[in-house]
């Protein structure tokens, strides 16, 4: 099966219950431009996103893929520009029947296996991509060289708060070296 270029959503409909459909996901400059502000990047190039489509029981799928892209985020000290490669595997399985939640309290815990989803008329393959792109990406790109010397942190009008007035036991320690 070759692959071919898909759009950004594949209805069910298209999907054949006794074989696999391949995708190979392309998207506009729009949509690329729409990716770069909503995970706050400042460029996304080299986007590859592809794989498979398989049925994995009664009207259940699992997405296999590989994504790759070339992302652009500003320094988390410095703004300056970082550039980082992503590439990794990505797997998903739709399940037609609902997905169990834990029920026990008020609130409703998401389960642990964050591969599974609840299959609904369309797999949102964009989606997916943009999703594990944001779990991919660096949580505090640095540029190389940048470092945090030291952090102040106060309101207007306020004596900032240092990392040493931060260890309130530090003073403490100063004393003790003092009295031996």
């Amino acid at each position: 099966m070759p692959p071919n270029h898909t759009h950004p959503r594949l209805e069910l409909k298209h999907l054949i219950q006794n074989r696999g459909v391949n995708f190979d996901l392309a998207l506009s400059e729009a949509e690329i431009a729409t990716i770069v502000t909503q995970l706050d990047l400042l460029s996304l190039r080299k986007i590859k996103f592809s794989g498979t489509i398989l049925p994995i029981g009664k009207g259940d799928w699992r997405l296999s893929g590989e994504l790759g892209a070339t992302v652009e985020q500003a320094c988390s000290l410095t703004l300056t520009p970082v550039r980082s490669r992503i590439d990794t595997g990505v797997t998903r399985n739709f399940r037609k029947s609902p997905i169990a939640l834990n029920q026990t309290g008020p609130e409703h815990e998401i389960p642990e296996d964050d591969s599974e989803d609840q299959l609904e008329y369309i797999i949102d393959i964009e989606g997916i991509f943009c999703e594990t792109l944001s779990l991919a990406l660096p949580d505090y790109p640095r540029a190389e060289g940048a470092e945090l010397t030291s952090a102040e942190f106060g309101p207007p009008g306020v004596t900032p708060l240092t990392d040493e007035a931060a260890r309130p036991f530090s003073a403490l320690a100063g004393l003790k070296d003092k009295l031996h």
